[in-house]
């Protein structure tokens, strides 16, 4: 296979100068990273990944690069791409591609034939393992470079949106390798899409906007695990939370957690800000642009950029124009402005001030990743193809690692009690 893109430090004009701010930021995450810095010690010793290849569509900035190079670290070859067009960090990328054993291929702003151009110089790579964030690569390996299967141990995806994915290739039988779906282990959802997804994408949209919460009506689209964290910070900065949900049960619950609960139709002419979080397409649409308030502000914390129907509100629009920096306003005809945040794009990381979760949130989940990875260099014949739950234990050792570098400590079950809880027998 040929290389169709050339790696990032060929796209910039002042490669050093990139160089040492993607690694000054790299220092900083790493930091507040005792997870990676644990595993980075033990990897770096071991070299477990020695042989092996990995080949990465992440979003490129700086606590992903510290799980790169522990990989790296750790005897792999590493070549890496973005996941979305405007959440990599040219600073980063190329600070990561002048380890000896990485190639980064991610370029911030890329259009959609630069974005799959990327894809293929990863594959080009020949990976035995492969991590991805949304399954763009897993898509292509599939449809285009079918040889390659056989030689691939296993995969890992990291976000709701690709193992939703990954789980209906699984069901059509398309799904040829194993694959970890990091996403659904506790050590990820309840603290990356809770914490993580919250408070980034919340903070985000208020330094771009220089807005505030308090008093707004924030309609959060979706009541999934990042919806309940978005939910959650938002009623925390004092805004008013309306919840909109397909899923009765989760309909249910956002409401018995004292949220207001609406159809779209009805909360869009009540929101001053709609944030969307559900995975799914068209989500908020013309009928609700031609009843939205003016001013309202519109973002999507979802994987892709199909949550708010852009095409609707540009049919809709008379005008369109950058308000700010990262703002689209779009003005009707009747004289009212919908501003869209970092055009519709996973909003904590696409807008211009963008820097993704917080460090301590994505130490867990890149730890998760970690020990995937090696537990698929390890014990990947154990599993055929398909998607597979993360094994609890390894979910469980991240914990402790993260516990034991906060200084928590916390009870253990007595040999009496783990007999009662795994047996049938006891009864009143």
């Amino acid at each position: 296979m040929s290389t169709s893109y050339a790696p990032v430090s060929e796209h910039l004009d002042d490669v050093e100068a990139a160089r040492t701010e993607g690694r000054r930021k790299m220092d900083w995450a790493l930091q507040h990273m005792p997870i990676l810095t644990a595993l980075r010690g033990e990897y770096e010793a071991e070299k477990p990944f020695a042989g092996q290849t990995i080949g990465m569509a992440m979003h490129v900035e700086a606590k992903t690069a510290n799980l790169v190079e522990l990989l790296a670290d750790g005897g792999a070859e590493v070549a890496i791409t973005g996941c979305n067009p405007l959440s990599t960090h040219d600073d980063v990328s190329a600070a990561l591609d002048t380890h000896e054993n990485i190639t980064s291929y991610a370029v911030r702003g890329v259009d959609d034939e630069g974005y799959y151009a990327a894809i293929h110089s990863v594959v080009a790579h020949d990976p035995t393992i492969t991590v991805d964030d949304g399954m763009d690569m897993v898509k292509v390996v599939h449809e285009e470079y079918p040889e390659l299967i056989d030689s691939i141990v296993g995969g890992c995806e990291e976000t709701t949106t690709g193992v939703h994915r990954l789980r209906a290739m699984d069901a059509d039988g398309e799904l040829k390798y194993p694959i970890f779906a990091v996403n659904d282990t506790p050590m990820k959802r309840l603290f990356d899409n809770v914490h993580g997804t919250g408070e980034s994408s919340l903070a985000t949209i208020a330094m771009t906007t220089n807005l505030s919460w308090a008093g707004k009506n924030v309609v959060v689209a979706g009541y999934g695990y990042c919806g309940k964290g978005v939910a959650k910070k938002a009623a925390g900065q004092n805004a008013n939370v309306i919840v909109t949900e397909v899923e009765p049960r989760r309909a249910l619950e956002a409401h018995m957690e004292g949220y207001e609960v609406l159809p779209m139709a009805e909360a869009a002419e009540k929101a001053d800000v709609v944030l969307t979080t559900t995975g799914n397409r068209d989500v908020v649409t013309r009928e609700h642009f031609e009843e939205m308030k003016d001013g309202v502000l519109l973002a999507n914390a979802g994987h892709f950029d199909i949550e708010v129907n852009l095409d609707d509100l540009d049919d809709l629009a008379v005008d369109r124009y950058e308000a700010r920096d990262g703002v689209e306003a779009f003005e009707m005809a009747d004289g009212r402005r919908l501003n869209v945040i970092a055009e519709g794009r996973l909003v904590n990381l696409a807008a211009p001030i963008a820097l993704g979760h917080p460090a301590e949130v994505m130490d867990q989940s890149f730890g998760v990743q970690a020990v995937c990875v090696r537990e698929l260099v390890d014990n990947g014949d154990a599993y055929e193809a398909g998607v597979h739950d993360v094994p609890d234990e390894l979910d469980r050792r991240v914990a402790e690692i993260k516990l034991d570098a906060e200084g928590v400590d916390h009870d253990s079950l007595t040999d009496e009690q783990r007999e009662y809880m795994g047996s049938w027998q006891h009864g009143t």
